[in-house]
């Protein structure tokens, strides 16, 4: 196995662009499966909007939305590796999906090493934690309903992808709401430029569930007639459910394989509002923000797009905010500009909206045709931009963009090239520099802040107690010392702790939020709490019970955007939900979007909330049967500056953020590689990043936590590894507790403290997995003057 990079070949080195080009794409929607079908109802200003047959709509805001109209069957059977019984909807969408797009890419020969899957949705495998919480209200689960648990979170449709193709390379999930779609393409392009991969599948999926419509219903957005955005006499959404999937490729791995290419990913731009928990920035001003980003990555201008792919919802607020985002990115060239949405044939697919709808932006490039938007009433003052009504136009282009705006203000678009048409000259890439780390907080059971963590790593004593058959660490913290009562009302617990440690950080980094600093927050279970407390009600049978006040919270994303709101970070932000690797899979983004210098700093809070039905979901599953097994809450924030800005600002470095590597086991859900291969694979690439030997490593911060099917084949990885350094291994979970997705965080606060109290100050390894084979290895080290 590779030691280390050659200096001129590691990723992030500065070398010429690596160009990525889309080579497959996939679809199954309100339209039909496939692609050509979803392009072909488009094109033609079909609406596939209609009474909605799979669930009881009775309650509802409406009876409609654009549902897939069979059941998705993909080949490959996910439920084998667990036992499982029922199918989940999404995960048979995203599947299906990528099926077409991996047919259709012919990259094959590709090793599996530099394969990779980015995947995006807003509800992941909620359609089956609904069923789950029936049952077991109703009182008729069978005795091992709870194996099904495996599927509800979002990474698990993501190593089921990894799985299907036998993909080993970088591995996450990403859930930004309604842009999810647009950000794991965001993601998946930024893995290819930085040499971590060679092909990516990146795309999104959701399915229909009674949460969606309660809340939406509760929220009065919902349409009684298929929607019509843009329009004058426009008053709410239709929701869709579906899948989008695209293969990425670097050009040149691309053209040597003979692979088709569609289209070119020009460059990305994200950002956060930092206005509100719904509803946009009434001027677009976020948004804006991130499409004048994706034209300075892509290089282009204004004048040089022709065609828009809108968000365009069909509500009020979202078209207007939109169409003044739109001006103020565009200038004059706005009004030259078609912008249609495709919302108004199959729906608002919510996670998985910016992936279909960017297969039907490079399917616009692809035939030179722009697509309409359907249900055009006339045109309305508020938005007032070429809506392309009712029909869609032979448009000639070179470049179009994706838009999609969310829930908690992130916004993402995505610039595509036409490969026929004229070449964009490509920015050079920024010069190569360090990311350090200059802050951290952390809200733990052992206490608040710094001191009190290490004081119970020291003590070694276990923390927590028993639960019902599990034991549990609580965080202990008082959110009423960080924030005001009348800015509490609208958060739930995950919300204040990802809030309260960013503040925390802030202070300790000695800086100041704004425009330039990004949030990037890891979460493995989400907003739990607040879903179930706003689903039980529904699922005793009345849907209209749904609280308008909590829906909101239900997003994974909605700690992020409490975050961007409360303290003033309002650049690129992204919400990652790599299940127990998740805080180190949100330290990975941050990384990359700061040497792109996409923001000069970076919030990267872990936070993770243990509600009623989290415990119920861990002790139905059949993994948990480990008596020295802690389950954690926590709240833990690291801020990460490029080097440059942080020295400008005199700041004080903790340590450099050296390098990562990222590897899946691809054995199924919830399975992992015995041997620890996986392990090892993401520990050597991130040695390899960073320009180390494997013997110049002091000490190795590991994943273990008790849990002996998860253990075992990374000590076997780490004894490998060790016994060329001779390095200790250290295993703080095992006494302060699994805080799920926190735990390379604590690791990182750990080793920091540890080098200020007199340990061994050498280039130490933090490895996180999930319980589903995702490993993630972080390179920090001692900072230096060099």
């Amino acid at each position: 196995m590779t030691d280390v990079y050659d200096h001129d070949t590691r990723p992030d080195a500065a070398a010429r662009p690596r160009t990525v080009v889309v080579c497959g794409v996939g679809a199954v929607t309100a339209q039909g499966e496939g692609a050509t079908a979803l392009w072909e109802g488009i094109r033609a200003g079909r609406s596939a909007i209609g009474p909605v047959r799979g669930m009881p709509m009775d309650g509802y805001g409406t009876a409609i939305g654009g549902e897939v109209p069979h059941p998705s069957r993909p080949a490959y059977d996910y439920l084998a590796s667990f036992g499982g019984r029922e199918r989940e909807p999404a995960m048979d969408f995203a599947l299906t999906a990528a099926q077409e797009a991996m047919a259709g890419a012919g990259l094959g020969a590709l090793p599996a090493e530099r394969w990779g899957v980015a995947f995006g949705s807003c509800n992941g495998g909620l359609r089956t934690a609904e069923k789950l919480a029936r049952r077991s209200h109703e009182g008729t689960a069978p005795p091992d309903d709870g194996r099904h648990y495996l599927l509800v979170p979002p990474q698990a449709i993501a190593e089921a992808l990894s799985s299907a193709f036998r993909l080993k390379g970088p591995a996450l999930s990403v859930n930004t709401a309604c842009a999810s779609g647009a950000h794991a393409i965001a993601h998946a392009a930024e893995a290819i430029s930085a040499g971590r991969a060679d092909a990516m599948l990146a795309g999104g999926s959701d399915a229909f569930t009674e949460t969606a419509f309660a809340g939406f219903t509760s929220l009065q957005s919902l349409s009684t007639k298929p929607a019509a955005p843009y329009s004058k006499d426009r008053d709410g959404l239709s929701l869709g459910e579906g899948a989008g999937m695209l293969v990425l490729a670097e050009e040149s791995v691309a053209r040597a394989a003979g692979a088709p290419i569609l289209a070119e990913v020009l460059g990305y731009g994200l950002s956060a509002d930092g206005y509100h928990a719904t509803a946009p920035h009434p001027e677009g001003e976020g948004a804006a923000r991130a499409i004048r980003g994706a034209l300075k990555a892509a290089g282009i201008t204004p004048q040089d797009v022709g065609y828009i792919n809108g968000h365009g919802t069909g509500t009020p607020k979202n078209d207007s905010a939109e169409s003044n985002a739109v001006r103020a990115a565009f200038g004059e060239a706005a009004d030259k500009t078609a912008l249609s949405s495709s919302k108004s044939m199959i729906g608002h697919l919510l996670g998985a909206a910016g992936a279909v709808e960017a297969i039907i932006t490079v399917q616009a490039l692809v035939e030179q045709t722009a697509p309409p938007t359907a249900n055009f009433t006339g045109t309305d003052p508020k938005c007032g931009l070429d809506a392309v009504p009712d029909t869609g136009r032979e448009l000639a282009m070179n470049a179009a963009l994706s838009n999609n705006f969310a829930f908690a203000g992130a916004n993402a678009c995505v610039a595509f090239g036409w490969p026929s048409g004229r070449r964009f000259s490509v920015p050079a890439p920024p010069a190569a520099e360090k990311v350090v780390i200059t802050g951290g907080a952390a809200i733990t059971a052992a206490g608040e802040g710094l001191d009190a963590l290490w004081e119970a790593w020291q003590h070694g004593g276990r923390l927590g107690t028993e639960e019902d058959g599990l034991h549990v660490a609580r965080a202990d913290f008082d959110p009423a010392a960080h924030i005001s009562a009348r800015d509490r009302r609208r958060m739930d617990r995950l919300s204040q702790l990802a809030v309260a440690s960013c503040r925390a950080a802030l202070a300790h980094a000695g800086l100041d939020a704004d425009e330039h600093t990004g949030v990037v927050l890891g979460t493995g279970l989400g907003p739990m709490r607040s879903i179930e407390d706003f689903l039980l009600p529904v699922l005793g049978g009345c849907p209209d019970h749904g609280s308008p006040a909590i829906f909101p919270n239900t997003v994974f994303n909605a700690a992020a955007g409490q975050v961007a709101m409360h303290v003033g970070a309002k650049g690129p932000t992204s919400t990652v939900t790599t299940g127990h690797a998740a805080g180190a899979s949100a330290l990975t983004v941050a990384h990359d979007l700061l040497l792109q210098h996409r923001a000069d700093a970076v919030l990267c809070p872990a936070v993770e909330d243990l509600s009623p039905g989290v415990l119920t979901a861990y002790r139905g599953l059949p993994l948990f049967t480990d008596t020295g097994y802690t389950l954690a809450e926590a709240g833990i924030t690291l801020v990460l500056e490029r080097e440059s800005s942080a020295r400008a600002r005199g700041a004080r470095v903790l340590a450099e953020f050296a390098g990562h590597g990222t590897a899946c086991d691809a054995a199924g859900v919830g399975r992992w590689d015995e041997d620890g291969e996986g392990v090892e694979r993401a520990m050597h690439a991130a040695l390899g990043h960073a320009g180390l030997h494997p013997g110049e490593v002091t000490a190795i911060w590991a994943n273990a936590a008790g849990l002996t099917r998860a253990d075992a084949p990374e000590a076997l990885a780490t004894g490998r590894l060790a016994a060329a350094s001779g390095c200790p291994v250290h295993t703080p979970k095992q006494t302060l507790g699994e805080p799920v997705g926190a735990g390379a965080q604590l690791a990182a606060l750990l080793a920091v403290t540890g080098w200020q109290e007199g340990t061994p100050a050498g280039p130490v390894l933090i490895n996180s997995s999930s319980l589903g084979g995702t490993h993630i290895s972080l390179v920090l080290r001692p900072a230096t003057e060099n």
